[in-house]
């Protein structure tokens, strides 16, 4: 999933964990450990849920888990994005879940606060073999529910023609210098733009392009279960990227053919995005007309952490067997032959050492950034704080409000919204 929107499914799954109390103490922590897997193969039915084009593909990776696990027999059933969310939290009400199942990195808060989510066993996969913040994505009050299966992050793609044009040398490294960049690539590379910081099509998902200047400013959403979304570093940074609509450098809408058009015919000169528009950009006749900068860095250079965990559930039929194939996909050279097959970016840091991902100068960049990269906190309620911090920073863009009153407004939303802890 390239981008996680929200879904309908919040009230679902409030009624869940209005349900499922048991198994939990008083401050929503896991009173039990994950008991240990079975030594030895695989066996029995072992039923997986997967979404968009890793559903359509897994089967690869199934068949070869199946010829090291002969008694096994993995069954995946493919499930569209749109409606997954409602449904992931349907079959835990209902206890009729699959094995396991690809959960968005932003759901993983929800669905482990139902009760529905198995611990992940210490003893079968190691959080040190992961980016430490796509581990953490999988972590819910200090308990691990699953694994990260591949991750992305969030980098500028830049347009080379107006790069050089601006007589920019080499990616800047600090706030200021990212900003002065933008300006030449206005003033001096020829394009109408230097950034465009909004989202294609929507404001939905705005958050996942501001949130990095936050946390790069040693900002958050939340500290110790308490929001922080008008925190002086927070409203800092929030300045920072309404000035970029201030000072006329990004856009308030786009072109009507698109972004990745304009980017390209230089109207536009960066913008942030994931792995995705590597293959995009190549698509549209753009494979040579473009560079990657990580992160600029105030106190630190971090990014947004996104991409797909893997879970496994209470209700599982097979538990054993639901571990074990997790455990296969998180080796690293599984890792290599999933990217191989769809794309994926591995989410094990040993899967990088292939030189075809480690050897890609795009791609390799990407890896740098993982190194510095986070996620919004695991809570219930994500979904619904993410809107209010869309809706703010649409209005900071769009309509000039100002920082300081927009992270306000976002702090007011967020701790109405509660945690749902």
């Amino acid at each position: 999933m390239r981008a996680w929107r929200r879904s309908g499914a919040a009230v679902v799954v409030a009624a869940v964990i209005a349900m499922t109390g048991c198994g939990r103490d008083d401050s929503g922590g896991s009173q039990e450990a994950a008991p240990p897997i079975a030594e030895g193969k695989a066996t029995g039915e072992i039923t997986v849920w997967a979404m968009g084009t890793e559903g359509e593909k897994l089967s690869v990776l199934a068949d070869d888990f199946m010829k090291e696990n002969p008694e096994a027999k993995v069954t995946v059933t493919p499930i569209p994005w749109d409606g997954a969310h409602d449904k992931l939290a349907t079959a835990i009400a209902a206890k009729q879940t699959p094995d396991v199942s690809l959960i968005g990195t932003t759901w993983m808060g929800e669905f482990a606060k139902t009760g529905g989510l198995d611990p992940t066993p210490a003893d079968l996969v190691k959080k040190d073999d992961f980016y430490e913040g796509a581990w953490d994505t999988t972590v819910v009050d200090g308990t691990s529910y699953g694994v990260p299966w591949y991750v992305e992050t969030r980098l500028f793609y830049v347009n080379t023609d107006v790069a050089t044009r601006a007589g920019i040398t080499s990616p800047p490294k600090t706030w200021e210098e990212f900003k002065s960049a933008v300006a030449a690539m206005k003033s001096r590379g020829g394009a109408k733009w230097g950034v465009n910081l909004l989202p294609p099509g929507s404001a939905i998902g705005t958050w996942q392009s501001v949130m990095p200047f936050v946390w790069s400013n040693g900002g958050d959403v939340a500290t110790d279960g308490t929001f922080t979304l008008d925190s002086p570093q927070a409203v800092e940074a929030f300045a920072y990227y309404k000035s970029f609509f201030d000072e006329g450098l990004a856009p308030k809408g786009l072109p009507a053919d698109g972004l990745e058009p304009a980017f390209l015919r230089g109207e536009i000169g960066a913008f942030p995005s994931g792995p995705w528009h590597i293959g995009v950009l190549k698509e549209q006749g753009g494979a040579d007309k473009f560079t990657l900068w990580t992160m600029p860095a105030r106190q630190s250079a971090t990014s947004f952490v996104g991409g797909g965990d893997l879970a496994v559930f209470k209700d599982a039929k097979n538990r054993d067997g639901a571990w074990k194939f997790v455990a296969y996909l998180s080796r690293p050279d599984v890792q290599t032959k999933w990217y191989k097959t769809v794309s994926d970016l591995p989410a094990v840091k040993q899967g990088w050492d292939d030189p075809t991902l480690g050897g890609d100068p795009l791609l390799s960049t990407f890896g740098r950034q993982l190194e510095d990269a986070k996620s919004p906190p695991a809570i219930p309620t994500w979904e619904q704080v993410a809107a209010a911090i869309d809706g703010e920073t649409e209005k900071m863009a769009k309509a000039g409000l100002d920082a300081a009153e927009a992270a306000g407004a976002m702090q007011q939303r967020a701790t109405s919204i509660g945690t749902g802890v």
